[in-house]
């Protein structure tokens, strides 16, 4: 039997309240019997105790999505727009402890955390568009009295299975889609951030006159409740944003479910940026810098691999290094830190074992420093080649591989000799040179003279290859979470 809790209130604490599940429009405690403790990457400061979901809890909120749907999905277009709108001005007036929170929960610095509220509001305002993007179409048929028509539907319940490294908004960018277009949704966030992933946003939505059932958050062991969640007979749609070989294995356990179900998945990468012979050197740094580095390379669309062409390639090397030793690293809550501390235990083990490993091939090591905690100061390689190990994984930390190309041909060889393909850049003086090497990249998104780490709510977001199935985003989003319903009629 769940137990109520106490809802949640926003406050400006490291602790607010937020300690179990959100199912049915109720704020109850997990019936797991096992409590997390959600804390601080960088001090370990415990930011949370939550009591977690058993499989029962998670049959709950998915049964509370299904009860909720038909009746939301009558909701006119405005009302559902009108959720988002207020969804806005809450964000707006909570800001800084939604950045707060962002900061102390995930480990993100000042600059990223307010990036991250930027997207998410950018996200909410493109939701509130989305209730009348969702048309149907009549089509002539070579028949006397017959008319077809095509009926765009929502497809009823959506799972959702988000990351802690963009927490607030990677949740956001599938749940308000999901719901502005008429359906409901279950909301898995990570355990490293159950309350940016989840419960805040729960919250935010609950302050701004979503129904009961529209939105259910579980948090919970993936090791309990995992592939329950992505095996489950009702969700229609499971998308899912992590690591490759997490999205591989939960596409097989998905296909397990009862019912066939759409996945979107958004997967690893390991994004190139390239600087042709006739690139501007000073911007090409910058966003080489900012591409690898921006919260500590935990991004799927960070610069993974800089390849520079081999004219250009020295006075590159040198350059970024000495850019990349003015880095501020450290407290994530100091305004100008860049790099703070990576997410967890597992992530930095992973990081020192990247940086030994490019040590033992014996690139060269330009710049290192001390890890201290999980703050991992910027590393910088250089003469690493493109075939390595080192070069070929995705580096989920603050480790920059310099990579030398003989001319624009090998660079567009090396660029696209991964097994992934979800961002790109690639940096030169001439517009047309820049379109055409891009258009040969094997990537869902390239940007020319930009970084990598670019996501609009208005523009396709997505991969080829091993990162990922499906696109987010704008009219693609509404493709994603709705289904075409054929009728015809014979007067």
């Amino acid at each position: 039997m769940q137990q109520h809790v106490q809802p949640p209130a926003f406050v400006a604490s490291a602790y607010s309240g937020f300690t179990g599940q959100y199912i049915a429009g109720r704020w109850v405690a997990g019936t797991e019997g096992v409590t997390s403790l959600d804390r601080n990457p960088f001090n370990d400061d415990t930011v949370a105790e939550i009591s977690l979901a058993s499989l029962a809890d998670l049959d709950l909120a998915f049964e509370a999505a299904r009860s909720a749907q038909a009746e939301w999905a009558k909701t006119l277009p405005s009302e559902r727009a009108a959720v988002f709108l207020k969804a806005v001005a809450i964000l707006e007036a909570r800001k800084d402890e939604i950045i707060g929170w962002i900061v102390r929960e995930s480990g993100s610095t000042r600059i990223k955390a307010g990036i991250e509220w930027g997207a998410v509001r950018a996200g909410m305002l493109e939701a509130a568009t989305m209730p009348s993007a969702a048309q149907g179409h009549i089509i002539p048929v070579d028949r006397p009295g017959k008319e077809a028509r095509v009926y765009k539907k929502p497809v009823g319940v959506v799972g959702v299975i988000s990351p802690w490294n963009f927490p607030l908004h990677l949740s956001n960018r599938s749940v308000a889609p999901a719901i502005a277009l008429g359906n409901t949704v279950v909301l898995k966030p990570s355990n490293d951030t159950p309350v940016t992933g989840g419960l805040l946003l729960a919250k935010i939505y609950e302050e701004a006159g979503l129904p009961a059932g529209v939105l259910n958050v579980v948090v919970g062991s993936s090791a309990t409740i995992g592939d329950a969640f992505s095996r489950h007979a009702i969700p229609r749609v499971l998308t899912f944003t992590g690591s490759t070989p997490v999205g591989r294995h939960i596409a097989r356990v998905a296909a397990e479910s009862a019912l066939l179900k759409r996945i979107g998945l958004e997967l690893g990468g390991n994004a190139p940026l390239v600087v042709l012979d006739d690139a501007d050197l000073g911007k090409a740094v910058h966003a080489a810098l900012i591409g690898r580095f921006m919260h500590q390379g935990q991004i799927c669309m960070s610069t993974n691999r800089i390849i520079v062409d081999v004219s250009l390639y020295d006075r590159f090397v040198e350059a970024f290094t000495e850019v990349a030793k003015t880095v501020k690293y450290g407290d994530p809550d100091l305004p100008d830190t860049l790099v703070g501390p990576l997410c967890n235990d597992s992530q930095v083990r992973n990081v020192r074992a990247s940086i030994e490993q490019a040590r033992a091939a014996g690139f060269r090591e330009c710049l290192a420093g001390t890890i201290e905690g999980r703050v991992v100061p910027p590393h910088v390689f250089a003469n690493v080649t493109n075939d390595s190990d080192f070069a070929r994984q995705e580096i989920f930390g603050p480790v920059a591989p310099l990579i030398r190309a003989a001319d624009e041909a090998e660079a567009l060889a090396f660029a696209n000799d991964t097994e992934f393909g979800l961002s790109s850049a690639v940096f030169t003086g001439n517009e047309a040179r820049g379109l055409a090497f891009a258009q040969r990249i094997e990537a869902g998104m390239t940007h020319i003279n930009d970084i990598t780490i670019h996501d609009y709510p208005h523009v396709m977001f997505g991969g080829e290859k091993n990162s990922g199935l499906g696109r987010f985003n704008g009219k693609w989003i509404v493709e994603e979470f709705t289904t075409d319903h054929f009728v015809s009629i014979q007067r």
